[in-house]
Formats: structure tokens, C-alpha cells, sequence
């Protein structure tokens, strides 16, 4: 691992500085889990794909650059330096995109990723159900073949952004008999479908981040499958490592809360005269973790261009990013003290209430993506070779 950049990798860190001061949004855009929001955001995909900054690391003739794992970490720095907005697609460039390279057929990679990048397909995640959260072997969704087409039954819940998405990927049971992980396949579904009906689900600030979708007789054409019939355990882990891996929550994101972090500390610090020694050395420790976490992943990264992998040590990335994330939001609310609880509308409110937006949002960290539970227990049984208990 070279910690030194090159030429060729500062021109494009400078390339990409320079297109983002020209177009990112002069008014910050509404929450995505809004319909205006969403509709912005969208707007901002296509806007970032006409400059093909959609997905860097894609092939040219996906909507890409082909760019290499290096280049997308200076992309990612460079994207949260700048504060451009949030991606509306995540669950779809860096999740099922992935996963497309890796298990669909050139059909499907010609058919899907170009609308993907561009941002005329939002993809939501289908992988809870009720009674199926972390443990998606416990997964009821049916998916019955008949003719040309599977016949879907059943519920998903808690799928992110489905409210407004036009595409849904999930796991479904196509051997109704079968246990466990077995038997299940993986569905690529239109979420217009005749049969589908999406429920929003509100959130504590009543926005409608989440939805609850049912299956009623819904046909899905065979050719929406990715991998084999029975395999979708195997592809949906492998969605699972994106997840948990590298591309869903790059190290910028959390370099930058660091320093916005350290940035409020100073605030407090010049307005009171003094800050609490504890919360000196808890700011002080979550930008190391930060600057840690980055390394750590440049090293990954240069481990997987040389042709290595990353398996269950996704899940060691996956429990440090989202512990990370909480404790950052504590610490800021902690300096934010009494003005902590405002919301952006208030007229005191810290930073317009994004610390708060963004420790309600972390709280969620060690959840989704698997519970950090899942984590530790894979950590323990596939890295440290401990008996399942």
C-alpha cells in the first residue's frame, strides 16, 4: 500500500472538485423521504450522471468511468468534502449494482445498470418481513413458478424508500416446502406491478422513510431472477458484504463528521471558555477512529485490486462504522447541550438540527445491514474460529 497519491490520481481529484463547485444545488434539498425530496434528489442523479460522476467504478458502457477502488475513495472524499447531497439510489448503485457485476447475465446488466446510474430506476431493498428481520432464513415470502413467470404472495416490511421507488430486489421462498436458506431466490420486481400495494410507514419526525409492501398474486417474469432458482441465499450475501463492506458507507462520510464534529467543539469552546475535558478526549478519539477506518479501508482496497477478497471481515467494517456513527452523534449532542433537542426550524437549533437529524438516523446504524449481534457472532465463529454457542 503506497500512501503517496499520484499525478494521475491528483488531476482527478481535482477534476472532480472542480465539476462539483459548478453544480452541486445552491439550496440544500429536501429530505428523500419526502415526495418533493425524493423527486430533487432524483433529479440530482441524473445531473451527476450527465457528468458520468452517477457510478465511477462502472464500466464506461454501463453509465461509468471504470474507475479503480482507489479512485472511487478520492470520488467519495472529494462528494463529502464538497457536502453534495445524499444519494436517493443507494440501495441500487451500491448494493444491487454490485451484485448485477457479479451474478447477472449480459442481459440483465445491459437492461438494468444504465437506467440505474442515470437515475430513472430507484431501487428499494425487500429483505424484512414480519417475523425475518436479521434472521432471513426465516424468510415466508412465496414465489411459485407458473409457465414463464413466478406467481409472488406475502409481505416485506421495513423496505427503505420503497414509498417513491420504482424497483424493488429481494429474497423469496420459490420452494414453499424448503427450511432455512434454502429454496430461496432472488426477484428483481417492478413496484407498479398489478397485485403489489405499498404502505408507507412514518417515522418519529413523520416522514415517511420506510413501507410495508404485500404480494397478492403478483407474476414476475423468470427472466427478473439473478442467479440460479434456490441460489438467492448465496447472491443475497453477497449483497450483504456490499452492504456491510466497502461501498454502501465509504470513510469520507464519517472523516467529515469528524471534523464537523471538532469544528462544534471549537464553537463550544469559544462561546463557553471551556469544554468538559471528557468531551475534549471523546471528540479527539472519534477522529482518529475516523481517520483509522479510512486507512484501513485504502488498505482493503489496494488487498482487493491485487486481486484478494473480502469476506467476514465486512462484518468487522460493518460494527465499527455504525458504533462510530452513534458515538459521534452523542458526543455532538452532548456539546450541543441544551440546544441539543431543537429541531431545524428552531431559531437556536445547532446547525440547523442536522446533529440531531443525524443521531436519530445513526441509532439505526446497528440495525440495519444485519444487527451488529449477527456481526459479533460472525466475527466469532468465521474469524476467530469460536464454537457456535
Amino acid at each position: 500500500m503506497n500512501l503517496a497519491y499520484t499525478e494521475r490520481q491528483r488531476a482527478f481529484r481535482a477534476e472532480i472538485r472542480g465539476w462539483l463547485s459548478e453544480h452541486i444545488p445552491k439550496t440544500p434539498l429536501q429530505s428523500f423521504d419526502t415526495a418533493e425530496g425524493f423527486a430533487q434528489h432524483r433529479e440530482w442523479e441524473r445531473t451527476l450522471h450527465s457528468g458520468r460522476w452517477s457510478m465511477v467504478t462502472w464500466p464506461q458502457a454501463l453509465g461509468g468511468r471504470g474507475c479503480d477502488l482507489i479512485e472511487w475513495l478520492i470520488f467519495e472524499e472529494e462528494y463529502w468534502r464538497a457536502g453534495a447531497p445524499l444519494r436517493v439510489n443507494q440501495n441500487g448503485i451500491f448494493l444491487l449494482g454490485p451484485t448485477l457485476m457479479d451474478y447477472g447475465t449480459q442481459e440483465q446488466k445491459a437492461r438494468f445498470l444504465p437506467r440505474m446510474a442515470s437515475g430513472e430506476d430507484v431501487w428499494a431493498q425487500g429483505w424484512s418481513e414480519p417475523g425475518a428481520g436479521s434472521d432471513m432464513a426465516a424468510i415466508r415470502c412465496t414465489a411459485v413458478q407458473d409457465g414463464d413467470s413466478y406467481v409472488v404472495n406475502g409481505q416485506k416490511i421495513w423496505s427503505t424508500r420503497a414509498v417513491w421507488a420504482d424497483w424493488l430486489f429481494g429474497l423469496f421462498r420459490t420452494a414453499p416446502e424448503s427450511k432455512r436458506h434454502h429454496g430461496l431466490s432472488f426477484l428483481l420486481l417492478p413496484l407498479r406491478s398489478p397485485g403489489i400495494t405499498v404502505r408507507p410507514i412514518k417515522q418519529l419526525n413523520g416522514q415517511t422513510g420506510f413501507a410495508e409492501i404485500f404480494f397478492d398474486n403478483v407474476r414476475v417474469p423468470l427472466e427478473n431472477r439473478l442467479g440460479a432458482e434456490g441460489a438467492g441465499w448465496q447472491v443475497a450475501m453477497a449483497t450483504a458484504g456490499f452492504e456491510r463492506g466497502l461501498m454502501l458507507r465509504s470513510p469520507a462520510r464519517f472523516q467529515e463528521t469528524a471534523r464537523a464534529l471538532a469544528a462544534l467543539y471549537q464553537q463550544r469552546k469559544a462561546r463557553d471558555g471551556g469544554v468538559d475535558p471528557v468531551l475534549g478526549e471523546a471528540v479527539a478519539r472519534a477522529w482518529m477512529d475516523a481517520e483509522a477506518y479510512a486507512l484501513s479501508t485504502y488498505a482493503t482496497a489496494c488487498r482487493l485490486q491485487k486481486g484478494g477478497h473480502i469476506g467476514a471481515e465486512s462484518s468487522t467494517n460493518k460494527v465499527f462504522w455504525s458504533e462510530l456513527d452513534v458515538r459521534m452523534h452523542e458526543t455532538a449532542l452532548r456539546l450541543a447541550g441544551p440546544f441539543a433537542e431543537l429541531t431545524g426550524g428552531a431559531p437556536l437549533a445547532v446547525d440547523h438540527g442536522h446533529w440531531l437529524e443525524g443521531f436519530m438516523f445513526a441509532q439505526s446504524g446497528p440495525i440495519y445491514a444485519g444487527t451488529n449481534e449477527i456481526q459479533r457472532n460472525i466475527i466469532a465463529e468465521r474469524m476467530l474460529g469460536m464454537p457456535r454457542s
